[in-house]
């Protein structure tokens, strides 16, 4: 089977390819083409890949392009990892929102907004080229904000566009093992959207066993959304929120952390990735080990504003799990693509069309939900219903998107005024109208999609 992997030169790509190393199954992929529009990213991204294989046998043929349709076609999956106007974009995501005093975070917030207004339309043409090229392909989408893009790729290829993202499939991992369970024989019950939503119960043999966790303050104070949330709130909401809440249920605290810290996130990995890709074609034999130690780096600050720290300064110094053949977004991408390809049942949580699954929400929303994949496709699990806490910032929020992808589609400044203006993070006509004249003026690519570049 051939893989194609949009984005393909970015630092993201080897979590996937070491997952695709360690599968055995059968079917299995035997060609993966990397797409990119940076040539010189793709030959270093091609010699890590390379030094990551020494050593195993027969891995997939690789293959690397800057021509979008020669990688799309014939692939039996596409993963979609891309970045349309860079780290540089993604700074400036952060900053005009900030400047407001707003969140400027590459999902939640304007900024995330201003992200998908770019990315998009250059998503909805991968799915027009999908759709001509590889009419039975899966794509399996990685790129932010992903419940967004998601949607929209939806529009034109339907159930064939699934969004992943391993945070609730790895919350209810821990809360598991935590508890001293095995996470495979635990059923989640999550409900929400993208980097919106609740893990509500953790089922072993019939029983919920969150409670218990809930419960024991001991055990409670190793879970990491304890320390960003606080065991008050945690014990108040009667489950875990997605980490990402951090954002919502303590925003006034995020903004003041982040305006406070000398580096954004954004600004961070701009220079953290940029260092890498510069010394990478210099680098050699050592190119495998200078993407391990930038993982490092990368992962030792994540969301270090959730957790009192600032970007650039790790908290914790034990080096971070890199295998995603155990954990980790690529590791359940393989698992979706197995279950498909192969017809071994499997489960996850994955952004797929909400159909009748939560009632509040339109049949064509995408949503974040326990499923069921197996060669016939993904089913979502039929769930109870979300409180109406839950329920209000879920519709809030989902007709946010539809507007920025109304805008992104038509080129419509209004529908993006709405978008920034109705966020609930933002609440402002005036600061909605600073915003986007602001990402229009900082962006290109935010410029372009109104006819202003």
């Amino acid at each position: 089977m051939k893989l194609a992997i949009l984005g393909g030169g970015g630092f993201r790509t080897p979590f996937v390819w070491q997952a695709l190393l360690r599968d055995q199954g059968d079917p299995r992929i035997t060609t993966v083409t990397l797409q990119d529009s940076d040539e010189s990213r793709l030959a270093g991204m091609r010699a890590v890949l390379e030094q990551l294989a020494e050593g195993f046998t027969e891995p997939p043929a690789l293959e690397t392009t800057t021509n979008l349709d020669v990688a799309l076609e014939g692939s039996d999956f596409v993963f979609s990892a891309v970045r349309i106007g860079g780290l540089a974009g993604r700074c400036a995501d952060e900053r005009v929102a900030l400047d407001l005093g707003v969140l400027g975070q590459e999902t939640t917030g304007p900024g995330g907004l201003a992200y998908a207004l770019r990315t998009v339309p250059f998503m909805v043409d991968v799915a027009e080229r999908v759709k001509r090229l590889a009419p039975s392909a899966y794509v399996l989408n990685f790129t932010n904000p992903a419940g967004i893009i998601t949607e929209a790729m939806q529009g034109v290829l339907g159930d064939k566009v699934l969004g992943i993202c391993d945070t609730p499939s790895g919350l209810g991992r821990r809360v598991a093992m935590l508890l001293g369970y095995d996470p495979d024989h635990a059923r989640l019950d999550y409900v929400g959207l993208n980097h919106l939503g609740w893990l509500r119960r953790v089922e072993v043999h019939g029983r919920d066993v969150l409670p218990d966790l809930l419960g024991d303050d001991g055990l409670l104070a190793h879970l990491e959304e304890q320390h960003v949330f606080g065991a008050p709130w945690l014990k108040t909401l009667g489950a875990i929120p997605n980490e990402y809440l951090y954002y919502w249920y303590r925003n006034a605290e995020a903004v003041a952390r982040i305006r406070e810290s000398s580096l954004t996130r954004g600004e961070f990995l701009l220079k953290t990735q940029g260092d890498f890709f510069d010394q990478l074609p210099r680098s050699g034999s050592r190119a495998a080990q200078l993407w391990r130690e930038t993982v490092l780096d990368r992962s030792a600050s994540y969301m270090a504003e959730a957790k009192g720290g600032e970007q650039g300064a790790p908290e914790n110094p034990e080096p971070p799990e890199t295998d995603p053949s155990q954990q980790g977004y690529a590791g359940v991408a393989l698992a979706v693509m197995a279950a498909i390809s192969r017809n071994e049942p499997s489960t996850a949580i994955l952004n797929v069309r909400n159909g009748a699954t939560i009632a509040g929400l339109p049949s064509d929303a995408v949503v974040e939900v326990p499923v069921a994949v197996d060669g016939s496709g993904v089913r979502p699990f039929a769930t109870t219903a979300p409180d109406l806490h839950q329920l209000g910032l879920m519709q809030q929020v989902k007709a946010v998107e539809r507007h920025v992808i109304a805008a992104a589609l038509h080129g419509d400044e209004s529908e993006a005024l709405m978008a920034f203006a109705t966020h609930p993070l933002v609440r402002s006509v005036d600061i909605a109208e600073k915003l986007l004249a602001g990402y229009i003026d900082r962006i290109p690519e935010v410029a372009a999609v109104f006819g202003r570049s």
